[in-house]
């Protein structure tokens, strides 16, 4: 009886890691910015599993370093400000970047003056139709 006991909790503590491992533990993220198509943000996750997500560029209104208090302490992270449809001047979603690496302030202000240049550029450089 207490061997059933036992292999029970062994199987269902290994089955928990591997989905600890293939659906939340996240190794690495990436962001790739392309001032004329638009950002794509990859998760690459512990089991090898990748996650990828693309935002066109004319969704992104702006990227901006936002400020959040945890546990009595200032969290910084980076943020893709996505345009309203309806509104141009409006924000109709904030997407957070890099919720699990968490980089410090001096590495998040070297990413948003990467994708600001870009968003300049972009902003500046004639429209083709």
């Amino acid at each position: 009886q207490n061997s059933m006991v036992l292999s029970a909790a062994i199987f269902i503590t290994l089955i928990g890691l591997i989905i600890y491992l293939h659906f939340v533990k996240i190794d690495q993220e990436s962001l790739l910015v392309i001032g004329s198509l638009g950002i794509q943000v990859t998760s690459s996750y512990a089991s090898g599993k990748e996650s990828t997500t693309f935002i066109e560029m004319g969704h992104v209104k702006d990227v901006v370093i936002n400020e959040a208090i945890h546990m009595q302490k200032v969290i910084y992270y980076l943020c893709i400000l996505l345009q309203d449809p309806e509104d141009p001047q409006g924000v109709s979603e904030v997407v957070p970047l890099f919720q699990s690496s968490k980089p410090r302030l001096d590495c998040l202000i070297e990413v948003y003056k990467s994708c600001q240049e870009i968003l300049e550029q972009r902003k500046t450089a004639p429209q083709s139709s």
